[in-house]
């Protein structure tokens, strides 16, 4: 949908649905029992062999470099089908995008231009919260042209299976906060088993300690809060992306059981109260699919207030995605509870998707302060 007249980002939009159908859709309950059964691994590495990890990253870095809009686009078909991809795909998109706005281009190309597999691709994050709103674990001490990082982080996202990892941290004497890039396969650093989730869960986050374990800064210090805010301004967008596409998935099977379904003597199609509640449903997701496409356009076209007009869009969507799902399980009756069926599943993702880059009800207020 958001491709329209760009046919290189059309076939993205086909290939990546595709992939969803085929890769995501028959597994999608059995991969959501991890950690207590076994992680779709193979399905990460087919998508690390079709480039949906490096969308984001520049040409000149090892990446595809079709920016935001395709990003969106593929985060959108996954997520209809299982968000649990689209996370770790959205995790590692926004600590490039952080890194790429903190000027460590020559870390993103080494990274990539080594990385033969997902998990040496792939950059772990604590994208759940909001450093400058979090407690900060973690304090990085200078050690000669480095800094060691001592103290403990929670729930950072793919820490468990990425070969590096994006880490705020506090420097002594330093006002505000900084980022680190840590290398995971450290002795020093001692990860936890995988954190059992809300929702997500094949999109495997772990707390991790680290006991002098040498870091690299990322851009300039004190200067985090600053990197997170543009990366956070262009990333929610893709957030909300995932969310248009788990609406999308929620609605699809909410028509497909209704076509199907007799009860009382007719089709539950046919009855007029079930039909206003798919209607809501349906307009909604149109409106949803809308915005990210022109909240894409805004940001790629630079125009005025582009982040005004994309935050307000990002956070409509992401707040009422929850709504959309919610009437997605009260269309199919009783069974929408069911692990059966993806309805359960995706309420309990949107939940999830709601809490990247911070806490749902302080982003709202960062919105309305910066206007006021």
């Amino acid at each position: 949908m958001y491709a329209s007249n760009d046919k290189e980002l059309n076939l993205l939009d086909k290939s990546s649905l595709e992939f969803a159908k085929k890769e995501l859709a028959p597994g999608r309950e059995e991969n959501d029992h991890f950690p207590f059964g076994p992680f779709f691994g193979h399905v990460v590495d087919k998508a690390f062999e079709l480039d949906f990890f490096h969308i984001f990253l520049p040409e000149d870095l090892g990446g595809v470099g079709h920016g935001i809009r395709a990003l969106c686009i593929v985060l959108n078909n996954i997520c209809r089908e299982d968000s649990s991809l689209g996370g770790i795909m959205f995790t590692n998109a926004f600590a490039q995008s952080l890194m790429l706005e903190a000027g460590a281009t020559e870390v993103l190309k080494q990274i990539s231009d080594k990385a033969g597999s997902a998990g040496e691709f792939l950059i772990a994050c604590p994208v759940l919260s909001d450093p400058a709103r979090s407690p900060m674990g973690l304090s990085a001490d200078r050690n000669g042209e480095n800094y060691k990082l001592s103290g403990k982080i929670d729930y950072v996202v793919l820490g468990g299976m990425a070969g590096h990892a994006l880490l705020p941290a506090a420097i002594p004497g330093e006002d505000g906060y900084s980022w680190f890039l840590v290398d995971l396969s450290d002795p020093a650093v001692i990860k936890s088993d995988v954190v059992f989730s809300h929702g997500m869960h094949a999109c495997p986050a772990v707390d991790i300690e680290l006991k002098g374990v040498l870091a690299d800064l990322v851009g300039s210090a004190g200067e985090g809060n600053l990197y997170f805010r543009k990366a956070a301004s262009v990333m929610q967008v893709a957030a909300a992306a995932m969310a248009a596409g788990v609406m999308k998935g929620s609605l699809e099977e909410a028509l497909d059981y209704c076509r199907q379904r007799r009860q009382g003597g007719r089709m539950i199609k046919d009855w007029s109260e079930l039909q206003m509640l798919l209607s809501n449903m349906a307009v909604q997701t149109e409106v949803a699919q809308m915005l990210v496409s022109r909240a894409c356009m805004a940001i790629a076209d630079k125009e005025k207030d582009w982040e005004t007009r994309a935050g307000a869009a990002a956070l409509h969507i992401v707040s009422s995605a929850a709504d959309v799902v919610s009437d997605g399980i009260q269309s199919m009756g009783g069974v929408g509870y069911m692990k059966d069926f993806g309805q359960e599943k995706r309420f309990r993702d949107t939940a999830h998707i709601q809490a990247l880059l911070g806490f749902l009800p302080l982003k709202k207020l960062d919105f309305i302060r910066k206007l006021l």
